[in-house]
């Protein structure tokens, strides 16, 4: 009896876990509540600007939009290079992962628009 029950709950379990995985693919839904991920989506969902060091560095080093992209959502915020409560704009310093892990970016955070001041090739 106790294990016919178990058996029930776990296929039940099964069947509405991967209907609700189903149903938060098709609304693309995120679920950002570590403070990369919301601080990475803040800077993302702003008017993107780069400055004229930022536009020297990715001609220089042949970084495109795409790869300041891929930074910006899976990079790791590196907070003790950071200045979060600068005024009015915070500074955030952003490593690249796997592939562009020897490329940063260091972002000023405004409350309209995110500003790539310095992107740093090691």
């Amino acid at each position: 009896m106790l294990i016919k029950r178990i058996g029930y709950y776990l296929v039940g379990l099964s069947l509405g876990s991967v209907a609700v995985y189903f149903f938060w693919q098709k609304k693309q839904a995120t679920f950002d509540y570590g403070m990369d991920a919301r601080t990475l989506k803040s800077i993302r969902i702003k008017e993107r600007l780069f400055s004229e060091d930022a536009r020297n560095a990715m001609h220089k080093f042949d970084i495109d939009t795409l790869k300041i992209n891929t930074i910006l959502y899976t990079g790791d915020v590196n907070f003790g290079k950071s200045k979060p409560r600068q005024e009015p704009c915070a500074e955030y310093y952003i490593t690249g992962t796997k592939e562009l892990e020897k490329v940063s970016l260091l972002v000023k955070r405004c409350e309209t628009s995110a500003t790539i001041e310095k992107i740093i090739v090691d």
